[in-house]
């Protein structure tokens, strides 16, 4: 197990008035950092990783940790690092957008690569049970808009991946659970374009209505 250790073990999710938080979550490779990269790009902004990756891959450089897979015990550690690098990223961009806008109020938009929802459905899917302070953060946790990708992109091996023949199953499982905890959410597909053009519009709505103020 990688033996970095962070801050923050409550799991306490960090939110700053001028920052418009936005989760990708769904089934593995149906192009959730691909569209969080696209959206930070489009926007001048800033997108959070998934800390699973590089935790494992850091735990896997042994055999022995690679032998023994992702377990239950890499959930907490994994949880930390993904909230921990969320709220170092809200920080950094709140700056930003104080910086940029000191005479008027703006607000910029994060875009996150998964959220500790999204791997509490995950452990209860491979573990069969979540640990308790994992889910009552995930169940806490709160975002601006949530996006749930669809199945309309080809599954890619990258050496973590391992589900290709279960996305249907998991992603009903993503839904119930959504459904099932009162949480809105928007499903998101088409092309790369299309998705990107699809959540400006999302957000532009939303703006009108006066819940943020983004740049077009």
């Amino acid at each position: 197990m990688p033996n970095t250790i962070l801050p923050n073990t409550n799991l306490q999710q960090v939110h700053d008035p001028n920052v418009i938080k936005v989760v990708v979550m769904g089934v593995e490779s149906t192009g959730k950092t691909t569209l969080c990269q696209d959206l930070a790009t489009a926007y001048g902004s800033t997108w959070v990783v998934e800390y699973m990756r590089p935790y494992l891959k850091q735990k896997w450089q042994t055999p022995e940790g690679r032998l023994a897979g992702i377990g239950y015990d890499d959930l907490l550690p994994i949880a930390k690092g993904q909230i921990h690098a969320e709220n170092q990223a809200t920080a950094q961009l709140a700056k930003q957008a104080s910086h940029n806008n000191k005479n008027h109020a703006a607000k910029l938009p994060l875009f996150c690569d998964t959220c500790l929802f999204e791997l509490m459905v995950y452990a209860h899917w491979y573990q069969g049970r979540c640990p308790s302070k994992l889910k009552q953060a995930a169940l806490s946790h709160r975002y601006d808009m949530v996006l749930l990708t669809k199945l309309d992109v080809p599954w890619q091996a990258d050496g973590i991946r391992d589900s290709p023949y279960e996305r249907n199953a998991i992603h009903d499982v993503f839904v119930t659970a959504l459904n099932t905890y009162g949480i809105d959410y928007r499903m998101i597909g088409g092309s790369r374009d299309e998705r990107v053009t699809q959540v400006k519009k999302w957000l532009s709505h939303q703006a009108l209505l006066g819940v943020c103020q983004l740049c077009q």
